[in-house]
């Protein structure tokens, strides 16, 4: 089975648009990322009124860029050859706008991890500095004085997040799963 790709940044907005939800598509893609690594209930139907902690909201449309956000995401988290990515405005859009949806999907992560892991996770000594960490990335205050040096600091950094992601899905969703395997 071919996998699913990540719908593009603008197909998701246009989606969100329609549905008159006031939410960033990258915020939407951190929510739901950091619900389904701190181990939520989801599937394919009721995730967005999970996410949106709204029982009452309909499922996204079948094969839209919603519902193709919601399997890419998981199938992503759940491979083991580390493709996870982030849902971020292409690298053609300006720096100083790839940093605001940086932000604005780490904020979307610690609202939806927090939703489902509860206020104190178990968590790895590695993956509570890591969430600490995208803690403080969300709560910056960015200035794009130089924009080539920029857009590498902002490479780097979501090269940071997206590894953080893995390893607090890791140690809340796939680590309980082995254990109980095991036992």
């Amino acid at each position: 089975m071919t996998p699913v790709p990540l719908p593009e940044h603008a197909q998701v907005a246009a989606e969100l648009q329609a549905l008159e939800a006031s939410l960033e598509p990258s915020e939407l893609h951190g929510s739901l990322c950091g619900y389904v690594s701190g181990g939520g209930k989801h599937d394919r139907v009721g995730w967005f009124a999970a996410v949106m902690s709204d029982p009452l909201l309909a499922p996204p449309a079948a094969e839209g860029a919603l519902d193709q956000l919601y399997q890419a995401s998981t199938a992503q988290l759940e491979s083991p050859d580390f493709g996870f990515e982030l849902l971020l405005p292409s690298e053609e859009a300006p720096v100083a706008e790839r940093g605001d949806a940086l932000l604005a999907w780490c904020r979307g992560f610690l609202g939806g991890f927090g939703l489902a892991a509860g206020a104190s996770p178990p968590l790895s000594e590695d993956s509570s500095e890591a969430l600490a960490d995208m803690a403080r990335i969300a709560g910056s205050d960015l200035s794009y004085d130089e924009p080539e040096a920029d857009a590498e600091a902002l490479e780097e950094v979501s090269e940071f997040v997206r590894v953080a992601v893995m390893l607090l899905h890791s140690d809340c969703v796939l680590g309980p799963r082995h254990r109980r395997k095991l036992n």
